[in-house]
């Protein structure tokens, strides 16, 4: 393996980490655009033209704010639920195709950090770790309020977890593969798997909902009823980080969603764009294609969450096992059938 290689990697890693960021930070901004639209209202605008700047100064506040820890003797676990929950959700960025190739000075630049044939089982293993942030922070904090809402998110998203792996099972035996780069290829022109896994679309959505922990399943920070939830106790930037996971895994949610169902990076007329116009130009545009299609995702988060109230958590744990599941394995039965008779 060459030096150039390996730097090439490691500035696309760097790059990506530094876009998720930026995503996470500006989706506060756009957050409070969204809200302050749908209620009617102005939102932030001091901060820099049109409250640009307004991310920024949160972060800034965040870093300057007093550090606060509980009376607990698990310090050292205190420290590392926000560490783990901020990494898995930046880790998960691996494995995505960003867009096709560029061609640099005479190098060929894959627009993806690593393409491993088990792209998908890699996402799902991460994110199941995810879980272990949240549940150690509410645990650690030595307050009963986060122990229950870390226990809601821990219930909550395992739940919601086997409904979401059942969902790509049928996505999964119609594709062949559990490569994200092989089902980007898969769906090019507007072939897109939204068209033959509907159901399995609308699962994966709603699993997504509850994973990021956004309304209508945000019981695990219920305000109404367990003040903030498993970061109660927690201040400073390690709050900003358990803030800043939510919002990083809103982006990579959103990304995935339209790189298996949307044809990510892929739109109609890209191979006719690479032959006349060129790679680079051709992929640049597949690129821009891929952010417009997870900004529509994470606007629909938004409006989601400022339009539909939460679920009790009876409502919330019937329709992860008696609903979402069955569902899913209905849809496997019936994609076997489809692919058995037409194939």
């Amino acid at each position: 393996m060459d030096s150039a290689f390996i730097i090439e990697k490691s500035v696309f890693i760097v790059i990506i980490f530094a876009i998720t960021m930026v995503m996470a930070m500006y989706s506060t901004w756009a957050e409070r655009k969204v809200a302050a639209f749908l209620q009617d209202r102005v939102g932030p605008n001091r901060a820099g033209w049109g409250g640009l700047l307004q991310p920024l100064a949160d972060g800034m506040k965040l870093f300057a704010k007093e550090e606060f820890e509980p009376d607990t003797k698990n310090k050292f676990l205190f420290f590392v639920g926000p560490a783990v929950a901020m990494s898995t959700a930046l880790m998960t960025s691996a494995v995505i195709p960003w867009g096709d190739r560029l061609e640099i000075f005479g190098r060929t630049v894959i627009l993806q950090a690593t393409d491993i044939d088990v792209s998908l089982l890699y996402i799902f293993g991460v994110v199941s770790v995810g879980v272990y942030g949240i549940m150690i922070g509410g645990w650690a904090s030595n307050n009963k309020f986060s122990l229950m809402g870390a226990v809601r998110a821990a219930s909550q998203m395992v739940s919601y977890e086997v409904a979401m792996g059942l969902s790509i099972i049928a996505l999964v035996m119609m594709t062949g593969t559990l490569s994200l780069k092989e089902v980007s290829l898969q769906q090019q022109g507007m072939n897109w798997n939204v068209f033959y896994q509907p159901v399995g679309f609308l699962i994966f959505l709603i699993c997504a909902f509850a994973e990021t922990n956004r309304t209508p399943f945000d019981l695990a920070e219920c305000e109404s009823e367990l003040i903030g939830g498993y970061h109660t106790e927690y201040s400073s930037m390690k709050m900003g980080f358990y803030l800043f996971a939510e919002y990083a895994n809103m982006f990579i949610s959103s990304t995935i969603l339209a790189v298996l169902y949307f044809g990510g990076y892929n739109y109609p007329g890209m191979h006719w764009m690479v032959e006349n116009v060129g790679v680079n130009a051709a992929n640049i545009i597949g690129i821009g294609v891929l952010f417009i299609k997870i900004c529509a995702f994470i606007f629909f988060y938004m409006w989601v969450r400022w339009t539909i109230p939460r679920f009790r958590y009876d409502q919330l744990m019937n329709l992860g096992w008696k609903i979402l599941i069955p569902l899913s394995i209905i849809n496997i039965i019936i994609t076997g059938i489809c692919i058995l008779a037409f194939k």
